[in-house]
């Protein structure tokens, strides 16, 4: 809540915190504004809608991260590793490249999200004979390296005066376009792939003893994968189709949260939620407020991600799923 208010007070147009506060007070019981009308349309229409966004991105990537590590068993992976975000970032490259209006760049993103999984879990089951799992994360490595190329080739082919900065500015992501038209179909998205992991918890610790183990306990591990998949799946897509590619969130924030209320799903799932959101929020507010011009969050979630991960194998010495 206190980053809420500070992400809210902070920027080009100041607010101080008594202002903001009887903001509050004012629109809770009814009493009249002590803002002006610029000051009202700045809250409302510009930097709570960003901060929402942040919100919901931060924690739908670190949800998303947290289930894939717990699924896999693999504190290595993130939300990239089914080519999720690669298939998300081609499909908004193409939108962009023909020119399509900002709903159907979005629209684009997520389809492409949903047909990197489905071709990646294609491939994965006509496969057969070989462990499951690895050959999961093998086929999103690599299709993930197909979209990228299809990104890169967008790239070679696009405007070099009006497309390509526009999809070089929102493959490095950013929130600086987020609008209350677009949380319409980002905070359904991020609640609805979050219902089936909570729903879930308890069948995803079980998981975590191993594919033989989980079936002798009786859980339907081909299902059960299915569906934690689509539901990571749904807010990385997103995500990515309102923020564009942030990484290191949905690798980092589940090893700080694991540090803090250890490896069980049931309490890390609202942990890292929780933290992620905190995390890409102050992110955000970083980037638009550090200097004259706004920081793409991808660099700065990679300069903050890169020594927090570091230390983390450093120092931290409890074993991944213990």
């Amino acid at each position: 809540m206190l980053l809420v208010a500070v992400a809210i007070a902070l920027g080009p147009y100041p607010l101080a915190a008594r202002d903001l506060l009887g903001f509050l007070v004012a629109k809770a019981t009814g009493a009249a504004s002590p803002l002006t009308l610029p000051a009202e349309t700045v809250i409302l229409e510009i930097r709570l809608p960003r901060v929402l966004a942040a919100l919901a991105v931060g924690a739908g990537l670190a949800a998303s991260g947290a289930a894939y590590q717990s699924l896999f068993r693999n504190p290595l992976v993130s939300p990239d590793i089914l080519g999720v975000s690669a298939g998300a970032a081609l499909g908004a490259v193409v939108g962009i490249f023909l020119s399509l209006p900002v709903l159907a760049i979005e629209a684009a993103s997520f389809a492409g999200g949903l047909a990197a999984v489905i071709v990646v879990y294609g491939v994965a089951a006509a496969i057969r004979g070989r462990d499951a799992v690895l050959v999961l994360v093998l086929a999103g490595v690599v299709i993930g390296a197909l979209f990228g190329a299809g990104v890169g080739l967008l790239k070679y082919l696009a405007d070099p005066y009006n497309q390509l900065p526009a999809i070089t500015f929102w493959l490095l992501g950013s929130l600086a376009a987020t609008n209350p038209r677009d949380l319409t179909s980002l905070l359904p998205a991020v609640a609805l792939g979050l219902v089936p992991l909570c729903l879930l918890r308890w069948q995803i610790d079980v998981m975590t003893l191993g594919e033989e183990e989980a079936t002798a306990l009786g859980l339907d591990t081909r299902m059960l994968r299915i569906v934690v998949i689509a539901g990571a799946t749904l807010m990385t897509s997103a995500s990515v189709a309102a923020s564009g590619i942030i990484g290191w969130v949905g690798l980092v924030v589940p090893h700080l949260a694991r540090l803090v209320v250890g490896p069980a799903f049931v309490r890390l799932l609202p942990i890292c939620a929780l933290f992620g959101a905190g995390y890409l929020l102050a992110v955000d507010t970083a980037a638009r407020t550090l200097g004259a011009v706004e920081l793409p969050l991808g660099v700065l979630t990679a300069a903050f991600g890169t020594p927090v991960f570091l230390w983390l194998l450093a120092f931290s010495r409890r074993p991944a799923w213990s």
